[in-house]
């Protein structure tokens, strides 16, 4: 073979061999190795797992109304503005410690929230040692003087001490501490001077002796952050009514004004609020229904807000908390149900909790295996003294709402 016929061979040679390559790097098979195959698959069960993180509930008669997709487990979310805030006093220490023990291993030893406490007394070295050994977050202790515990000067205390005895066979109905509770846990938790300096966007209200059932691999602080939800609440209840015999009727006048004077705090269509949770279709009563605040998880400008500042100065002028008994849980309720869209709200159902004799322990069967209690023991659905039915349905579009602001609603007829 001649030298030219031997280079015309080594080009077609070098030509196949750089057409092989380009075909290689275009269409190269998409070898999987072993360790893609373990990656792949832990994907698809992480995507399962999520997907199965969710929870389904509802009244007797619709029980899968309201399904709540859970966020991914895992602590390493961003951290909200938060923290727990306690009202205590220092002989309520070894309650605490068992509050905060269950809060902690729950929840918190994961997340790292700080708390703070607040007392009308000053706390004692002994109280806070134990609670700062007690909790994986920071503690501070805060001081609730007398401009927020005690008689405001338009109070007649003689008035008052009768209406106490004449209350003594109702809950804590004889009781004047209770009293200055609920009127600073209404009125003034909120602008305490460290609450303030600490500028929490959120808050989760915790006491003494209380429960908690149910492991937490979430963050709740950021879940209500991300889906816009500004009131959570675990326990609906009535309200003894012989504590708020004139609280609707002072209600009404104080939205009644409000509108007269072009102040409009309540200008939200009544189809897109919970109205029908405190109240009939014509406003005549409230129905006593609340959401129990002694756990409550909420943004504190809800209460920071004009229209709440402005409801409860009335409030406070009239009198209700000293000489009838008003509690704050019904304060909270009726506010954040006439203030805020029904999407702003948040049941958690996934917090098993216990206050008191009663208790919330989820019935959702995918709940049960992060929850330590008896779901035949909750009061949601089936107890007399639960709302929750009631909350639930007032969710629900109703044929019966009126075309009209929540605010015209509650006025008054001339």
């Amino acid at each position: 073979m001649t030298r030219r016929g031997s280079c015309f061979y080594l080009r077609i040679l070098f030509l196949v061999n750089i057409l092989g390559l380009i075909w290689y790097a275009v269409y190269r098979p998409k070898m999987t190795l072993p360790w893609h195959l373990i990656q792949q698959k832990t994907g698809k069960m992480d995507e399962m797992m999520n997907e199965n993180r969710y929870y389904t509930t509802g009244p007797r008669l619709n029980p899968e109304q309201m399904t709540v997709h859970l966020p991914p487990p895992g602590n390493h979310t961003t951290r909200v503005k938060a923290g727990f805030v306690v009202l205590v006093r220092n002989s309520e220490l070894n309650d605490m410690i068992q509050s905060m023990n269950d809060v902690e291993h729950r929840f918190n030893q994961n997340f790292h929230y700080p708390w703070l406490f607040l007392n009308e007394e000053p706390f004692t070295e002994e109280f806070k040692e134990r609670t700062t050994l007690a909790t994986s977050g920071k503690t501070h202790y805060g001081f609730v003087d007398e401009s927020m515990w005690s008689y405001p000067n338009w109070i007649n205390q003689t008035q008052a001490a009768e209406a106490r005895e004449t209350m003594k066979g109702l809950p804590y109905g004889s009781s004047e501490s209770y009293r200055h509770m609920c009127r600073f846990q209404s009125g003034f938790f909120w602008r305490h001077p460290l609450f303030l300096e600490l500028d929490w966007e959120y808050y989760w209200r915790v006491e003494p002796n209380v429960r908690y059932y149910c492991d937490l691999d979430y963050d709740p602080f950021l879940y209500m952050k991300e889906n816009n939800k500004k009131y959570a609440f675990t326990i609906s209840f009535v309200e003894n009514s012989g504590t708020v015999p004139s609280l609707w009727h002072t209600l009404r006048n104080f939205v009644t004004a409000t509108q007269k004077s072009n102040q409009h705090y309540f200008d939200r269509p009544l189809k897109d609020t919970i109205y029908r949770f405190i109240t009939d279709y014509v406003a005549k009563d409230y129905t006593q229904c609340h959401f129990w605040t002694n756990f409550e998880i909420a943004r504190s400008d809800l209460w920071q807000s004009d229209a709440y500042q402005s409801f409860f100065t009335y409030l406070d002028m009239t009198g209700g908390f000293f000489y009838e008994r008003w509690g704050d849980a019904p304060i909270h309720s009726l506010f954040a149900a006439m203030y805020l869209h029904k999407d702003e709200f948040h049941y958690f159902h996934d917090i098993g909790y216990k206050h008191s004799f009663y208790q919330h322990c989820p019935e959702s069967e995918t709940l049960h295996d992060q929850c330590y209690c008896d779901p035949k023991k909750t009061l949601d659905y089936d107890d007399p003294m639960s709302c929750l039915s009631r909350y639930m349905n007032a969710l629900m579009p109703d044929k019966y709402d009126k075309d009209i602001t929540m605010g015209e609603f509650l006025q008054l007829p001339e």
